[in-house]
């Protein structure tokens, strides 16, 4: 018989099959007697069929699907085997299929150990639905406690799959379960089910099944945290599963418990240890993981994991080695110093033949090393990037851009090794990475702009990505201007005019604008104007246009053309853009008879934007500086597990400030406030257990603070009505109550927000500071029982909560300039300029590296300089920058100095261009 045709072009020995063909042959299964080879033969084609995607129309599945089940006369185990096999993947085209229900159950049961019966049940559970499952009830039952280990795997993984659909019916069974997984011991191997010698069925003796036991345990008890945890203590005791994969759920489960209950991480981190010793490797990898993936976690607590992974990087085998090294590599982002004392190791992996772990080798060695090794470093990878691939050359790319960061001083030896690499072949990906590398250069350490700069230059002569040729001519057009010889990179940008395609000579023309827009040089202004006038002739009509529009930009006022050409103001494009999609989608019809007033979308300057970059940036390349806490205290965030939690908590930082000014411009009382200039992170005034939850946000307008306090109520059968807060300050004189906006309704868990507005009494550019002492008040009513209604009837109640404080930091938005140094003397000799100082002892600060994340987050200023990553663990220097909501410049330096005995001794001296902010700064610390 012809079993198919071969593909010549395929890669294997698969055999083409023809679906028409298949159906037309399946007159087969209707023949008397049957032919089980044949059969088996043409099942096995139709099985080959539908685990390539293909699929039978609903006709044919059905017409299939019976004629198959006319197969069940016939007691070949085989055949029998290939039925079951081949019915439960049709159940899904065919109709009517529950009417084979009875003949699949007879193969279900039996004493025998029958090789068809762990098909028949997974059969069986893709054919009910939700309303028969209990009729199989008993039999998965029996199934699931059965001495044969690939039945009971078999029911196991089939009541896995019934879960959503019969989850109460399921969660009956997990007396069953337990037995299944407490009973089950590991032989070494995995059993198919073939009846012994004795003709008895075999000691359930399969791993798998308590694998796939207390898997199914989780997925009944996901939701019962008590459960869980004594499922995890039961378990995790020495000896008590014997299957590796098994114990690798317990581990992921109890990092899971960790993570979510602190009071819970003792319990669970001590389980996680002892798994560090566990006989397989495998377990011993995942604890590891666990433990370095800790939200928070201590030395104390990683010292052993750490251990154990350097122990695995002598291994004589190349996967051990390399799983080793990839966790500490991730670890090392967030604690490079925990890695500190495997770097001999990780050395001895550099020059490794597998090019894998040698790239991840230096890569660690880049996160742990000092100062002091990046030169011997950059040679090491100099020698390593010819022979890997555009992918791990990426990783070493990105690295290096954390170098850039962390070592300024380096940047030289860096610069070099990014332009030598640049000029390497590479992808798209590879040379993006690159070329953002030397951005990050040029934006964040001055002393390298016009070296790399140069180097860009040269890279766009032979570029052949249009985007990233757009991307390096708009950088020279806002950063060219400025250096110190301007003029030499307008031949780069003209060159680009004369041979590249529209899109680049597009951006060209316009970067070419900005060096003669506002130039001094008259000489300099009229070889730009010659250069666009000949762009005038361009075949592209978006390249005539903006020649045509740059040049009558340069002939009209300075004020006018730099405001239009070279304005480096933007709009805050994620607020922007949810803006306008509100616009779009509003319900109301008559939402296009008013146009979208962009006046209502907030500008962001410059150095606002390069500070949140950086931070962007650096909770990206260095996970170990924390982004601000979403939804919760200032501080630090909790959050920081992967390379990309940093870009994504900022995000939603962002977003969330967003989400603010929405709101208070949808309340009509507050509309002649005008934009919000600042908004606080949220300031929790009572305690997560107590009855009435409160949290306090702070936003800043022009002339008026608005209070939003959020309000819970975690008191069951009762509803909070009218509920208010009254906020009154210290200084009363500073500050004047315009209204409160009360929440008419709390029901249980149900938050709600409270506004409270005041006055700045002294004016638009007063910066009141004062301490709240706060008082809930409301009306609390019960909820009848009978009619689940509140009673009409209440009483009125008053809750104080904790004060809080408005400090001169909530005036100050983080800025970021290139040049300390000369802002620092800027600042001190303009007009207002105040100086203050201040030492402080910081109390409960284990460390430099935690009191400079602090005092960046509590001053809400933006470090500068690289100054956010110490490099000494006893000294260290903090230089910040930031603007008061008024437009003033703050910049403050801090001197730290650590001991074991005293902890954390803090200078700090401020200076401001607005009087009284200085010492209003200082203040917040105290």
């Amino acid at each position: 018989m012809n079993h198919g045709k071969r593909d010549e072009d395929a890669d294997g020995s698969l055999v083409r099959v023809d679906r028409t063909q298949v159906f037309q042959e399946a007159r087969l299964f209707n023949q008397s007697p049957v032919q089980p080879r044949q059969c088996r033969i043409l099942l096995t084609k139709i099985a080959l069929l539908l685990y390539t995607g293909e699929r039978f129309p609903t006709t044919e599945a059905t017409e299939l699907f019976f004629g198959i089940s006319k197969l069940f006369q016939t007691d070949d185990s085989s055949l029998r085997q290939m039925v079951h096999l081949v019915i439960k993947e049709l159940v899904h085209s065919a109709e009517d299929t529950i009417m084979v229900t009875s003949s699949i159950m007879k193969d279900t049961g039996g004493s025998g150990s029958y090789i068809y019966r762990p098909n028949a049940i997974r059969a069986l559970c893709r054919i009910i639905d939700a309303t028969t499952v209990q009729a199989i009830e008993r039999v998965i039952k029996t199934a699931i406690v059965d001495r044969n280990p690939s039945v009971s795997s078999a029911a196991l993984i089939s009541s896995y799959h019934l879960l959503p659909i019969a989850r109460d019916v399921v969660r009956r069974w997990q007396s069953e379960t337990q037995e299944a997984a407490t009973n089950s011991k590991s032989s070494g191997g995995f059993s198919l089910g073939f009846s012994s010698s004795s003709g008895a069925p075999p000691v359930n003796s399969s791993a798998m099944t308590q694998y796939h036991a207390i898997g199914l345990l989780y997925q009944m008890r996901m939701h019962d945290k008590m459960a869980l945890v004594k499922m995890v203590k039961q378990f995790g005791a020495a000896g008590a599963v014997k299957s590796p994969a098994a114990v690798v759920l317990l581990v992921r489960l109890a990092a899971q418990l960790a993570e979510e209950d602190p009071t819970l991480r003792p319990a669970m981190v001590t389980l996680l240890d002892g798994w560090l010793r566990h006989k397989s490797e495998m377990v011993n990898f995942e604890a590891a993981k666990a433990i370095c993936d800790l939200r928070d976690v201590t030395d104390a607590e990683v010292s052993q994991a750490v251990h154990v992974l350097q122990l695995f990087l002598s291994s004589p085998r190349a996967v051990t080695k390399f799983a080793a090294l990839r966790i500490l590599h991730n670890f090392a982002s967030f604690k490079p110093q925990a890695v500190h004392v495997c770097n001999p190791d990780i050395e001895l992996l550099i020059s490794n033949s597998n090019r894998s772990i040698a790239t991840f080798a230096i890569t660690t060695l880049l996160k742990t090393g000092n100062e002091a090794s990046v030169d011997r470093l950059m040679k090491q990878i100099s020698s390593l990037m010819s022979e890997i691939t555009d992918e791990f050359k990426i990783t070493i790319v990105e690295a290096i851009r954390t170098l850039c960061l962390k070592f300024p001083s380096k940047q030289a030896g860096m610069l070099g090794f990014l332009s030598g690499i640049l000029r390497d072949e590479g992808g798209y990906e590879f040379k993006r990475a690159v070329v953002e590398s030397m951005f990050d250069l040029i934006k964040f350490v001055p002393e390298a702009k016009e070296e790399a700069l140069a180097h860009l230059c040269e890279f766009i002569e032979d570029c052949e990505f249009t985007k990233l040729a757009v991307r390096i001519l708009h950088l020279l057009g806002i950063e060219g201007p400025k250096t110190s010889q301007p003029t030499k990179y307008i031949r780069y940008i003209y060159n680009r005019v004369v041979l590249e395609n529209a899109i680049v000579r597009a951006a060209a023309v316009t970067a070419l604008a900005k060096f003669g827009v506002g130039q001094k040089d008259p000489e300099v202004k009229k070889s730009v104007q010659v250069l666009l006038t000949r762009c005038l002739d361009d075949v592209d009509d978006e390249v005539r246009d903006r020649a045509a529009l740059n040049l009558r930009l340069m002939n009209e006022p300075d004020e006018l053309s730099t405001r239009f050409v070279k304005n480096e103001n933007m709009f805050s494009l994620q607020y922007f853009e949810h803006q306008l999609v509100s616009y779009v989608t509003a319900d109301n019809k008559e939402t296009f008879a008013t146009p979208f007033d962009i006046s209502k979308i907030p500008v962001v300057t410059r150095e606002q934007a390069d500070a949140e970059d950086r931070t962007k940036k650096l909770t990206s390349t260095t996970p170990s500086l924390k982004p601000p806490k979403i939804g919760g205290a200032s501080g630090a965030s909790n959050s920081g597990k992967s390379a990309s939690s940093g870009v994504e908590a900022a995000a939603a930082a962002s977003v969330q400030a967003q989400k603010y000014a929405t709101e208070l411009l949808a309340i009509p009382e507050m509309k002649e406030f005008g934009a919000v200039l600042k908004s606080s992170p949220v300031v929790d005034l009572t305690e997560a257990e107590t009855e009435y939850v409160v949290s306090v946000v702070k936003h800043i307008f022009k002339e008026h603070i608005v209070l939003q306090f959020e309000v819970k109520n975690t008191l069951p059968d009762t509803v909070l009505e009218n509920v208010s807060v009254v906020a009154t300050p210290s200084d009363e004189e500073e500050l004047e109550e315009v209204f409160i906006l009360q929440a008419e309704r709390l029901a249980t868990d149900e938050p709600g927000k409270v506004y409270v507005a005041l006055q700045k009494v002294n004016g638009a550019d007063a910066l009141p500071a004062s301490t709240f002492s706060n008082v809930l008040k409301f009306t609390s009513k019960e909820i009848d029982p009978t009619t689940n209604e509140p009673e009409e009837t209440g009483y009125d109640d008053e809750y104080e909560v904790s004060e809080f404080e408005l400090s001169g930091s909530d005036y100050v938005i983080p800025t970021f300039a290139s040049n300390f140094s000369h802002l620092w003397e800027q600042v001190g000799a303009s007009q207002n300029a105040e100086e203050s100082e201040e030492t402080l002892q910081l109390e409960g600060v284990k460390s430099i590296a935690d009191a400079t994340e602090q005092l960046a987050a509590t001053l809400s200023l933006q470090p500068l300089e690289g100054t956010d990553i110490p490099m000494s663990q006893t000294t260290h220097t903090l230089k910040l920058l930031g603007k008061t909501v008024n437009g003033g410049r703050v910049v403050a330096t801090v001197r730290m100095a650590y001991s074991a005995k005293s902890g954390v001794t803090t200078k700090v001296t401020v200076r401001s261009e607005e009087e009284g902010v200085s010492a209003l700064i200082i203040a917040a610390l105290g």
